[in-house]
């Protein structure tokens, strides 16, 4: 694996603007959202606005990974995701979520999930995962993907690349009838073929007009995780491996999670509606 430095946090720029006439998710400017109590499965009308905010969050990620270089910061990547978002008249949902001060995650190297863009510089070998959704219609699109910065070592290659194979095959297994459990088993299995390790603790989730629904989607085979699949459920798949041990550490922010030994991981993340033989990504660009 590649001898990079640990990151350590960096210095935040000031919040971004969003036009006034883009309209917010009801969570902006409260602690956290209302709980969501509709069902997980959306009608035709939710799913064709779904596919909007994907394709938009879609496009903003490949807009800001264009960027990615040595030398770039991720705040540079944030204003970049932002400003596509706001120029096709979306939201990014997780500026303002719960607080966190961003319109996209950056999480490098050793950063599972929810990186806060800062003026940490990206180096040649380092990986970087984006994570964008966009809030247009009154529906969320969520999306992520680790990228290669530079001349990367085989091993993080590999882990990005198997991640992303991992995602896939989890996606081809969604059937109507399955329980859901079905994606963690599909991933676990996979990952322990090349001894990876398989985050526990953060998961895939439900998405519609609730950034998350409260449905959980595990990447691990877990016995709990028994929901019938059904036609028309929208939901996340984003698993989440690493070249050690699955356990973490969080961050001061409150946000920032590390693994425990400080070695690489790699997501890969799409939003999903179930049709009535398997499932249509709807973060396509």
């Amino acid at each position: 694996m590649s001898a990079q430095s640990l990151l350590v946090p960096g210095e935040l720029s000031p919040p971004r603007t969003v036009p006034g006439h883009i309209v917010r998710p009801p969570y902006v400017g409260k602690p956290a959202p209302a709980p969501y109590t509709g069902s997980e499965v959306q009608d035709a009308e939710t799913v064709e606005r779904m596919r909007l905010a994907g394709r938009i969050a879609a496009r903003a990620m490949a807009e800001a990974a264009s960027a990615i270089a040595p030398g770039v910061t991720t705040d540079a990547l944030d204003r970049i995701a932002h400003e596509y978002l706001c120029d096709h008249g979306a939201y990014p949902s997780t500026l303002g979520y719960r607080g966190f001060p961003k319109s996209l995650c950056t999480s490098v190297n050793e950063v599972i999930c929810h990186g806060i863009p800062d003026s940490t510089v990206l180096h040649d070998g380092d990986i970087v995962n984006l994570d964008v959704t966009a809030y247009v219609g009154g529906v969320h699109g969520d999306n992520n993907a680790t990228y290669l910065v530079g001349d990367v070592d085989e091993e993080s290659r590999l882990l990005v690349e198997r991640t992303r194979e991992a995602l896939d095959r989890a996606i081809k297994a969604v059937r109507p009838g399955r329980q859901i459990n079905i994606i963690g088993r599909v991933i676990e299995s996979y990952a322990r073929r090349f001894g990876y390790g398989v985050v526990r603790d953060f998961t895939g989730h439900g998405i519609n007009t609730s950034f998350h629904s409260g449905l959980i989607v595990p990447h691990y085979d877990s016995p709990h995780a028994t929901t019938v699949i059904q036609p028309g459920m929208t939901f996340t798949i984003e698993p989440m491996l690493t070249l050690g041990t699955h356990e973490y550490d969080l961050w001061e922010d409150g946000w920032t999670v590390v693994t425990k030994d400080r070695k690489r991981t790699a997501q890969f993340e799409h939003t999903l509606v179930v049709t009535d033989t398997g499932a249509e990504v709807l973060t396509l660009p």
